[in-house]
């Protein structure tokens, strides 16, 4: 896999204080296309640090939907999903498949700084699940080929959060391969969810993704984050 092929689509809200890092984890020539919400110098600070080779889409949009307009707009075969909170790691693009044998790969989120113990178990838990057969996408480092993605119809647009997951999901009752590959790592810098307690963040990404998984969800319950984006 070329990078020419692939196009790194990223959501952005007041990221301002994340963006930077995020950008200069890129190499150059890479395609990105950013999908911004922001009330703060997010978008400024993207076109004055990256010049070339990106797109930039201002939409007041969901993180779903957004996610799904910077998919329409790119044209290479391979779409990679991520987040600006995140850093990639210094051979992550090195390390991209060179012939790619699955439909979709979703990689490893680690910290460098606090709460490493944390994602070191949440990797642990991605392969436990992948080897059960069940994905655990995480929307932060998420690659996908892009005719399988527009197959399925992306994103659900109808969910604010655990949308990769339910991506992941749809993809392997598809018919399509996803894979974990877990040499493929990115770092979070932003523990805000964290710093609210560890054991909410997880009770509340296991027992939302345990009832979208089962298809017991009610509807009104799927559209509402349950507090996730406060």
């Amino acid at each position: 896999m070329h990078l020419d092929e692939v196009t790194v689509i990223v959501p952005t809200k007041n990221e301002e204080n994340n963006i930077q890092a995020f950008l200069a984890s890129l190499p150059p020539q890479i395609m990105l296309i950013v999908v911004d919400a922001s009330d703060d110098r997010t978008p400024v600070l993207v076109e004055a640090t990256r010049t070339e080779r990106t797109i930039l889409v201002r939409s007041m949009t969901h993180i779903a939907a957004a996610r799904n307009l910077g998919a329409c707009i790119a044209e290479t075969p391979w779409l990679l999903f991520t987040d600006a909170d995140v850093t990639f790691a210094a051979d992550y693009f090195e390390r991209l498949p060179r012939r790619a044998d699955a439909d979709a790969y979703f990689g490893a989120k680690r910290s460098r700084q606090a709460y490493a113990a944390y994602y070191r178990w949440f990797v642990r838990g991605q392969r436990l699940m992948a080897w059960m057969g069940v994905p655990a996408v995480s929307g932060s480092n998420f690659l996908v080929r892009r005719s399988a993605f527009l197959a399925v119809g992306g994103f659900d647009e109808a969910l604010p959060c655990n949308e990769d997951s339910e991506l992941g999901w749809r993809l392997t009752r598809r018919g399509y391969k996803v894979v974990f590959a877990p040499e493929l790592i990115v770092y979070e810098r932003d523990h805000r969810r964290l710093h609210r307690g560890a054991v909410r963040k997880t009770a509340h990404s296991l027992t939302r993704c345990a009832l979208l998984y089962a298809g017991l969800l009610p509807e009104r319950l799927r559209r509402s984050d349950w507090g996730y984006w406060r």
